[in-house]
């Protein structure tokens, strides 16, 4: 009876996601369970849900398949956005034993008492009003890379968006404990930490979302700054409306936080900006871009967008298409418009159709890959910072710059987790970014 439990666990969607999953396991870890990888043999398997997209859903039962093939006898547990919001439909998945909503998911360990198989999954779920606390969070799955969870839940009612249901109201961890994150990551050797949450610019919402502490998002960043052994410091998705021109400028003088924004656009229609329920309309958008520009040339701003909205038609779409063909923008993120239960879109007319969605997403990836090149060819002949990854694909070793431009090596372990002086050379028929070294010495 001492023989120490398998847990393995898969993670679906965001980078919160990943922070949270990789807390949970550390708790798994701490009550004598051993991890191991999801294709090994294990006695429990944790499914992190994602609930953004149609297809996260689809994928989770894919994921349930595949961990009954390595064990058909394994307990299968079921966590994350999806799990909030359809516990009873993740409950009814052939194999699935235990579903635990937002507020439970954190405490999995004290639903294991009996890891008997179940014919109906066993649902323990909150009304997401009661989900009044917060857990701070971290991940560490490569030696290179952390990510670092400041903030849960969003206020906004995007009209599209299941978040706020999944993960309640805006909270922030405190100033303090973020540090205190932040060092315990640098003090394991990883060189970068890249801040993730819902609605990061939101950061200074207390842990029950109705009072303000004391510190605000540029607070957080100043204060990061300052934190002792951290090489590189990066900022996740952030509101453009919450991007404020100070926080910008602070970034252009650190030598912490990298060149790097992503900032969601989702529309380059104003009038669909409205219908989504945007805090902002393009020309602000604009703003931040150009401000961007003046302040760090070289940055690399990413962007997110919708296709296929509701009452998107073709005027509204190339609009879209023609704002962001002339913005001064590196790549796009393109996600098809999919309808969510209980949200104010799924109820809209003029539903656009599917096959009209796929061929505006498929213009829009083509008008990224062109966005990245462009990018990547203002780059070359400049000495950047790589910080190289740890894993070995098909015989290469990868990196990226701090301003997000992905370059390749053939595999050299001694450059694992080693921040190098690069010269950009040329750009490769795969897209990444043949170099040179500018001196040989690694630098720590």
């Amino acid at each position: 009876m001492n023989v120490r439990k398998k847990v393995a666990f898969y993670t679906l969607g965001c980078k919160l996601n990943f922070s949270e999953t990789s807390t949970i396991a550390r708790g798994f870890t701490e009550e004598g369970f051993d991890r191991v990888e999801f294709e090994d043999m294990a006695d429990i398997y944790v499914i992190n849900t994602c609930s953004v997209t149609e297809n996260a859903d689809k994928r989770f039962k894919t994921i349930v398949k595949k961990a009954q093939k390595v064990n058909p006898d394994a307990f299968v547990a079921a966590v994350g956005c999806y799990a909030q919001l359809k516990p009873e439909e993740l409950a009814a998945v052939d194999g699935v034993d235990l579903v635990l909503g937002a507020k439970e998911k954190f405490k999995i360990t004290d639903y294991l008492n009996d890891l008997s198989k179940n014919d109906f999954g066993e649902v323990h779920s909150c009304e997401i009003e009661a989900t009044d606390f917060y857990v701070g969070a971290y991940s560490i799955g490569d030696r290179t890379r952390a990510f670092l969870k400041v903030q849960d839940g969003c206020d906004y009612k995007c009209t599209y968006c299941t978040i706020p249901l999944a993960r309640g109201i805006s909270r922030s961890d405190t100033l303090e404990n973020v540090l205190q994150n932040a060092k315990e990551i640098s003090d394991q050797g990883i060189k970068e930490i890249v801040l993730t949450g819902v609605n990061i610019g939101d950061y200074g919402k207390g842990e029950f979302g109705n009072k303000r502490h004391e510190h605000t998002f540029l607070d957080l960043v100043k204060a990061l700054d300052a934190v002792e052994g951290i090489e590189r410091l990066r900022i996740s998705s952030i509101e453009p409306n919450l991007l404020k021109n100070e926080t910008i400028d602070f970034v252009a003088q650190s030598d912490t936080f990298v060149p790097h924004f992503h900032i969601p656009l989702q529309s380059g229609s104003n009038a669909i900006l409205k219908k989504m329920k945007r805090r902002y309309l393009k020309e602000l958008y604009i703003d931040r871009v150009a401000r961007i520009r003046e302040v760090l040339p070289h940055a690399c701003i990413g962007v997110d967008v919708i296709v296929g909205f509701p009452g998107e038609t073709d005027e509204h779409f190339l609009e879209t298409y023609h704002f962001l063909n002339e913005l001064d923008i590196s790549y796009l993120h393109v996600f098809t418009y999919s309808e969510r239960d209980n949200t104010d879109a799924a109820a809209m007319e003029e539903v656009v159709p599917q096959k009209v969605r796929a061929k505006r997403s498929k213009m829009l990836r083509g008008l990224s890959v062109k966005k990245r090149r462009a990018f990547y060819e203002s780059q070359l002949g400049s000495t950047r910072t790589v910080l190289f990854e740890g894993e070995n694909k098909e015989g290469y070793i990868h990196g990226f710059t701090e301003n997000y431009v992905k370059v390749k090596l053939p595999w050299d372990p001694g450059l694992v987790n080693t921040l190098q002086h690069v010269r950009l050379k040329e750009i490769d028929a795969d897209g990444l970014v043949r170099f040179e070294f500018v001196k040989d010495e690694i630098l720590l």
